[in-house]
């Protein structure tokens, strides 16, 4: 009721001095006129009210509302509230992008916010360092400054789930990690960090563990060497027989961690991908098998399934020490009456090849870490068996060279499934269609 009283009240008074108007015309003579002229007064005495409201709006000297009658006064006061609330917020998103801009500012990390075109809408005084681009170049698009081919092509495919490595277009002796991050609507975040420290560290841990393993192998060989003949002498007392044979077990298998290193250090130091040979996946699976079934006596049941003849392009020695691995792994943990399955097959998403095996599984937990160095799910297991504990490590960076990936798939009890994803372009579509085959042995 309250809100209806003004305008109710408007009505009563206009229908009042319409009355007198015709009344006083009715006196007077001409009551058409009288009605017209009290009429155009109520007209004129809005309109001042609608120019006095305008001109409050525009000027705005006053924060405060004009005082005024009748409905006027509700709508001086409702406007009033709204730019009251609407200051208030002003004030508050002030507060806010100064805050945000003091975090970014005090950010050790490179920051630039850029809109969907990929302009820089802001940035901090660490991105001026790093890449050149000051505060004046808002609105220009960031490839402008950063024009390293592979970011630009970063920029363009939108992949953003992975860090890219790049020199600073400023001092091209520091090494930056960027990484973009999509926020809001169509806006994103770029972050650069400074890894020339950690980048010169990882050399010199990869140059330390190289060098010491082209050392060690010299000397390892010669040892091995007296070791293997003393435990081919007939003449060696039979107490020294055990301890001998052990000998060379541990020899065998430290030649066997100088090899993993050794392999480790050459793929980190390589920053190209990897070669562009045709691999016959096939042919390098079925040479595997018969590998794996020549180096253990005792050896679960190998089956080839290949449900595609495509080709791999990439370095073939190096995917027979990936493939070589995984299958080593699935026949160390599955026992004699298992079966291991090598598959191989694609689509449109790229190739597929998998090592399946009916071993134990892996706990879950464990899975995030198999590709450490030197990880062991069982310690004491592991050892029993004679692994280097290498070899996924290895798979993992033979992957990174050919853009791969390595999925695990595994269940306590139930075995598990190692899928090395090889992207579309990596694989060479077959001549001819070939059916699924199987092998078994």
């Amino acid at each position: 009721m309250t809100r209806r009283a003004p305008w109710s009240l408007i009505v009563i008074r206009l229908l009042v001095a319409t009355a007198a108007a015709i009344a006083a015309g009715l006196l007077f003579g001409h009551p058409a006129l009288w009605v017209i002229g009290v009429l155009a007064a109520y007209l004129g005495w809005n309109l001042y009210h609608v120019v006095l409201l305008e001109r409050w709006l525009t000027d705005r000297k006053s924060p405060h509302p004009r005082d005024a009658p009748g409905v006027w006064g509700r709508i001086y006061a409702g406007v009033g509230r709204l730019s009251a609330g609407g200051r208030d917020k002003k004030r508050r998103l002030n507060r806010v992008l100064k805050e945000f801009r003091k975090a970014t500012s005090a950010m050790p990390d490179a920051s630039v916010v850029l809109n969907g075109d990929n302009e820089i809408v802001w940035i901090n005084d660490i991105a001026t360092d790093y890449f050149g681009v000051t505060k004046s170049d808002r609105g220009r698009r960031i490839d402008y400054f950063l024009r390293d081919p592979g970011f630009v092509e970063y920029l363009r495919r939108g992949e953003f789930e992975r860090p890219l490595a790049m020199l600073s277009p400023v001092d091209g002796d520091v090494k930056l990690s960027l990484r973009i991050i999509a926020y809001g609507e169509d806006q994103r975040l770029l972050l650069a960090k400074d890894v020339t420290r950690e980048r010169r560290l990882e050399k010199i841990r990869r140059d330390f563990v190289g060098n010491a393993s082209h050392e060690l192998r010299s000397p390892l060989t010669v040892i091995s060497g007296y070791l293997d003949s003393m435990d081919g002498d007939s003449g060696l007392p039979e107490s020294w027989r055990d301890p001998v044979r052990e000998m060379v077990a541990q020899a065998t298998r430290m030649r066997g961690i100088i090899e993993d290193l050794l392999t480790l250090s050459r793929l980190e130091a390589s920053q190209t991908p990897a070669d562009e040979e045709t691999v016959d996946v096939q042919g390098l699976a079925a040479l595997i098998r018969k590998d794996a079934l020549a180096a253990r006596s005792l050896c679960a049941a190998i089956e080839l399934e290949f449900e595609s003849d495509a080709t791999i392009r990439g370095a073939e020695s190096e995917l027979y020490s990936a493939f070589w691995n995984l299958v080593q792994n699935a026949a160390k943990y599955t026992p004699a009456d298992g079966r291991i399955v090598i598959r191989w097959s694609t689509d449109e998403s790229g190739g597929r090849f998998a090592v399946i095996d009916s071993g134990p599984g892996i706990p879950e937990e464990a899975i995030p870490r198999l590709t450490e160095r030197f990880y062991r799910v069982d310690k004491g297991r592991d050892r029993a068996k004679g692994g280097t504990g290498l070899g996924l490590a290895i798979v993992k960076h033979v992957l990174q060279r050919h853009g791969a990936t390595l999925d695990v798939d595994s269940e306590l009890g139930a075995g598990s499934a190692f899928t090395c994803h090889f992207p579309p372009g990596r694989i060479q579509a077959p001549t001819r269609s070939a059916p699924a085959t199987t092998e078994a042995g």
